[in-house]
């Protein structure tokens, strides 16, 4: 199964800012939308993402001045993502690796959504489940 079946079940709005948005404007939408991380997108063009550990981590160096800086100076810019076709298991081995928690998807150079560990894991689960349910119906069959 590839990631294009978690994003079927997800909301397609993709949450994101602009490279000039103050953390205190990225903390308010990750607040109001209870999500963990924001893309911060230039136009079209996915330029980085920027996530709760990321504003903590400011805010720690900066203290309150922090929430003035742009989402476009705390952003990871270096963005590993995924496609439409990558396999779950390899999302779940890149977020593991990585150790970040949410996972941009493309399809060509358009970001079609975003994935967390929290979709991977409720995916797997259901994906578990449907088996067991398959098995015991197949073993009462007999």
């Amino acid at each position: 199964m590839s990631v294009a079946a978690i994003l079927k079940h997800k909301s397609h709005d993709i949450a994101a800012v602009s490279p000039t948005a103050t953390l205190a404007d990225v903390a308010t939408t990750l607040a109001h939308r209870r999500i963990g991380a924001v893309l911060v997108m230039d136009g079209d063009h996915l330029a980085g993402i920027v996530s709760e550990r990321d504003i903590v981590a400011c805010i720690a160096r900066q203290g309150a001045a922090a929430l003035d800086i742009t989402a476009a100076q705390v952003m990871t810019q270096h963005v590993q993502t995924a496609t439409i076709r990558t396999s779950v298991g390899e999302a779940m081995e890149l977020m593991s690796t990585g150790r970040f928690r949410h996972l941009p998807v493309m399809d060509g150079q358009q970001v079609v959504g975003i994935i967390s560990i929290g979709d991977v894991v409720k995916f797997r689960l259901d994906q578990q489940a449907h088996e067991v349910d398959s098995l015991k119906a197949y073993l009462a069959g007999n």
